[in-house]
């Protein structure tokens, strides 16, 4: 067996796995290999920040929100149920629970939201949250993975993206 190998999987694709692939690959719209920001769903969001910041780290926060500029994508602090909300699902609850991070994927428009979302839902993963605008005004969705990670696929005209899909933050502030 070699190194890397799962056990119990095999080593070369079966042939209903092989066809399941090449469907997937020939009606699926590309997910940009990136992930744009990080969200830590935190319980106490003061004492998250003053944390990060006595490690030199040094965010804006909006909106009972915290955002770090970490290399080309952010990280963000936020309220562990209002995430878990967001995402549409209940923390500490049995699988799907929340464990209190979320990948994001921020795309270009609503409709590569929507196109992903459909690839999500054909590759296995489960929608938690539907594709709709929220209300801080941008569009998006929530799924997790086969094994409950969980992610958002946004288009948040705020959080415009670079050419090559990096996110840059831009200046953020409060209403």
């Amino acid at each position: 067996m070699y190194p890397h190998a799962h056990p119990g999987l095999p080593l070369t694709p079966t042939p209903s796995s092989s066809a399941l692939i090449n469907h997937l690959k020939e009606e699926a719209p590309r997910m940009e290999q990136r992930v744009t920001l990080i969200t830590l769903g935190v319980s106490d969001l003061a004492r998250s920040k003053a944390f990060y910041e006595a490690l030199g780290w040094r965010g804006q926060e909006v909106q009972e929100t915290v955002f770090f500029q970490a290399g080309g994508l952010g990280l963000v602090l936020w309220g562990r149920d209002k995430l878990a909300a967001d995402c549409g699902l209940e923390a500490g609850k049995e699988p799907p629970s929340f464990g209190g991070i979320v990948l994001a994927h921020n795309v270009r428009s609503e409709a590569e939201v929507d196109e992903l979302l459909a690839a999500v839902a054909r590759a296995g993963g489960t929608i938690t949250k539907p594709a709709a605008l929220n209300e801080i005004g941008f569009y998006s969705s929530a799924f997790t993975d086969p094994d409950g990670h969980a992610w958002e696929i946004a288009h948040n005209p705020g959080f415009p993206l670079a050419p090559d899909g990096t996110l840059p933050l831009p200046t953020l502030t409060s209403p």
